[in-house]
């Protein structure tokens, strides 16, 4: 008796797939805050639990009007805050216009700077102090009197993020955060060396794929929603 023999059918070409999160793994959309006030020498800016609580500048304000414009059309499963209101501030449009509620997670918030919060290092910056000089050519908070070190920043927010994904599997969430914490989940996830400079803009997006130990950078310094 003779034996017919099948094969499945096999597709006439294939094409190139985009990519999807891995079954389990969380997407963070790490948003940097929009542009805050000036800071004028001998005028402070409030502070929050030691940090520099400046407000936004008028466009930090429309930067944030432009993130709502682009996150009102993308997956949002969660929004996360730090505890200064300069991240409150650049998703409040968002919240607003799609009833949703953030959530605040200490752990993100900007780099302590020490002797030099509440606006002091901009001025630093504009004088060329040394210790400056010397954290920005090396890559470490650590050279401002009293400031957090680099590596101790990197660690808390790490942390946090590893803590919001055993909550987010299979989520996409928004944390609204800082340019010193998306530098340091960077140079984590990337393995670079301190002194490489990242420069996140203003309102900036960046994307973070979490899966346990394993984090995957798949978008960076993403602005295209200010042009």
């Amino acid at each position: 008796m003779a034996i017919r023999m099948t094969v499945a059918a096999v597709p006439a070409s294939h094409r190139q797939l985009p990519y999807v999160p891995p079954p389990g793994a969380t997407e963070f959309v790490l948003v940097r805050h929009g542009a805050s006030a000036p800071f004028t020498p001998g005028v402070p800016f409030p502070t929050k639990d030691g940090h520099g609580d400046p407000p936004l500048a008028p466009e930090g304000l429309e930067q944030a009007e432009r993130v709502a414009n682009r996150l009102v059309h993308e997956r949002v499963d969660a929004v996360y805050v730090t505890t200064l209101q300069r991240t409150h501030q650049t998703i409040a449009p968002y919240l607003q216009r799609t009833g949703r509620t953030a959530d605040v997670v200490a752990d993100l918030r900007e780099v302590f700077l020490g002797e030099w919060e509440a606006g002091f290092l901009r001025g630093m910056a504009a004088i060329s102090d040394p210790a400056y000089l010397k954290s920005v050519a090396e890559g470490e908070w650590g050279h401002i009197p009293g400031a957090e070190t680099s590596d101790a920043l990197q660690a808390r927010c790490i942390a946090a993020l590893s803590d919001l994904h055993t909550r987010h599997a299979d989520h996409r969430v928004v944390c609204v955060v800082h340019g010193g914490v998306i530098a340091q989940i960077c140079r984590f996830v990337t393995g670079a060396p301190k002194t490489y400079s990242w420069g996140a803009e203003n309102a900036s997006m960046h994307t973070v794929v979490v899966l346990g130990d394993q984090l995957q950078l798949r978008r960076f310094n993403d602005i295209t929603h200010l042009a």
